[in-house]
């Protein structure tokens, strides 16, 4: 089974030497009738995480398999591993938004707005206003794909009009729409922070070789 590492990233191969699973059957009387509790662990395989995932489920046992409960127990949210160059600030709130996501949708959305706000705010230098309006002002700045996930997000019912309020004011979403917030915010992580920084990277170690290599030429 192929997997990715929610500690680092890693992506690698599961087999039975770094993956157990078990399972149990009850039936004790409870209003769900028979029951299958699974857990899941994965042990990463790089050697510089070597992380432990656990994962929980409660399941039917009458034939249909009905998942009533899931639970990531290890780590606590697929948090994704970002470098420590995009502000503390925004990591933070993302961290937190995805840890609580499942225990209330309606916070976890909340700090997702914020850290929203955060990342326009700081790398686009719009006026601070509401966030609607902010989102309104990066346009015509940023590339038309991008722009076209954040407007399809903004335009969703709850989240929409968390956007149009002030950033403090919680409003209720549901779990979906609070996931799809937390994806927002990764991809613009991705390429607000991390694709930029690996450009810009690429642009210097090319200028530096040019330079190097004119600096050659002219000793000559």
């Amino acid at each position: 089974m192929s997997w990715t590492c929610p500690y680092c990233q890693h992506k690698t191969v599961v087999t039975s030497q770094n993956k157990t699973v078990s399972s149990n059957f009850f039936d004790d009387g409870n209003a769900f009738g028979s029951l299958r509790a699974n857990w899941i662990a994965i042990t990463c395989l790089n050697d510089e995480c070597r992380q432990l995932s656990l994962s929980f489920s409660l399941n039917k046992n009458d034939g249909t398999n009905q998942l009533l409960y899931n639970w990531e127990l290890l780590p606590q949210g697929t948090v994704k591993a970002f470098p420590d160059y995009v502000p503390a600030p925004i990591l933070e709130d993302y961290k937190e938004a995805v840890l609580i996501s499942n225990l209330s949708p309606k916070a976890s959305a909340t700090l997702s707005r914020r850290c929203l706000q955060g990342m326009i705010r700081h790398v686009w230098g719009v006026k601070p206003s509401r966030l609607v309006d902010e989102i309104k002002a990066i346009e015509d700045k940023i590339e038309a794909g991008m722009w076209k996930a954040i407007d399809a997000v903004r335009n969703i019912g709850n989240i929409g009009a968390h956007m149009e309020n002030d950033i403090s004011v919680i409003v209720d979403v549901d779990p979906e729409e609070a996931e799809m917030l937390i994806g927002l915010i990764e991809l613009l992580i991705q390429e607000w922070y991390v694709e930029k920084h690996e450009r810009q990277k690429r642009v210097e170690a090319i200028t530096s070789l040019a330079a190097e290599k004119k600096a050659l030429k002219q000793m000559k």
